[in-house]
């Protein structure tokens, strides 16, 4: 029985990334059929916002060397949203190619990051991304921003927040309008949240253009999606399964599950549109295929025993 808590929205938009960051780090490639079974049982689920995969060099993530294969033989349908990581202006020629309608740019609040996941400074990054935003921008495509590192850096440890707010600012003066905020290794707790929220708020930056993107190396991930939801914001990045890592940050384990985040917020009352049962057998076909249980918690709950198959 939902027991609702006072200064929650009444719907949460949920942006799935299971196809993408959830399958990204796997060392087995996974075939471009299975992957678009997996976003159309995502869908049947009723995820609305699933993003499917990156225009990036097959070199640096041979797993997603498939995108165009993969788009091609999606089902569309106006209610369903595909948007694709765009590392650069070629990746934006292969989206544009492709059909594709929204895309996302992946940047770093630090300097160690983006060297080590870009190549490049943070500056030179903004600069490479620029060109990009403003090209999609006048093609009418929709761009959401990424930005990692948001709570703290393997390398760097804390993250200022002022530092934070700075370059997200900047990728989002270029014309960007959604930003996701990134706790990539999951050292994130609530009253950080509310803090890092509260001053992007300040910046001029409202929470109806916020996302955020938690990981639970720590445990910490619904605990923070929950004093990001209190402090406003209403889109939460979440991976089926909980599939999901970071292949330049090691110490990154896997993203807040869907089902667990879906689970916490049925019994707060809060909408989401998804059908829990079909999201959990869901995660549980692609977690034999990857020949593996899901950490998912929620997931392991609800799975059949093999004792009662």
């Amino acid at each position: 029985m939902p027991v609702p808590l006072p200064g929650l929205p009444e719907r949460v938009t949920i942006y799935e990334v299971g196809p993408r960051d959830g399958l990204q780090n796997e060392k087995a490639v996974v075939p471009a059929g299975v992957k678009a079974e997996f976003v159309t049982r995502l869908a049947d689920a009723g995820l609305r916002t699933i993003e499917t995969t990156s225009f990036v060099h097959p070199k640096w993530v041979p797993q997603l060397a498939d995108a165009e294969e993969l788009l091609g033989v999606l089902p569309r349908s106006p209610e369903l949203r595909y948007p694709v990581l765009v590392p650069n202006e070629r990746g934006l020629d292969r989206a544009l190619a492709n059909g594709v309608t929204e895309i996302a740019i992946f940047g770093s609040a630090t300097e160690t990051f983006a060297r080590r996941n870009l190549n490049r400074t943070v500056d030179e990054s903004l600069a490479m991304f620029a060109p990009v935003v403003e090209r999609a921008r006048a093609e009418g495509l929709w761009v959401r921003a990424y930005v990692s590192m948001a709570f703290g850096d393997p390398w760097e440890g804390g993250v200022p927040i002022e530092q934070v707010v700075s370059v997200a600012s900047r990728m989002m003066d270029m014309g960007c309008s959604q930003l996701s905020i990134g706790d990539t290794i999951g050292v994130g707790t609530p009253g950080h949240v509310t803090a890092l929220i509260e001053a992007f708020v300040a910046a001029g930056i409202g929470t109806d253009r916020l996302a955020v993107h938690f990981h639970d190396t720590y445990g910490q991930a619904l605990a923070n999606t929950l004093a990001a939801l209190q402090a406003g914001v209403t889109v939460v990045d979440a991976s089926a399964g909980g599939l999901g890592g970071c292949p330049y940050a090691e110490s990154a384990t896997g993203n807040l599950p869907t089902e667990d985040l879906v689970w916490m917020l049925d019994g707060l009352g809060v909408e989401t549109g998804v059908d829990l049962d079909a999201l959990v057998a869901t995660s549980g076909w692609m977690a034999g295929h990857l020949g593996r249980p899901s950490p998912s918690r929620v997931v392991q709950a609800l799975s059949p025993s093999p004792d009662s198959e």
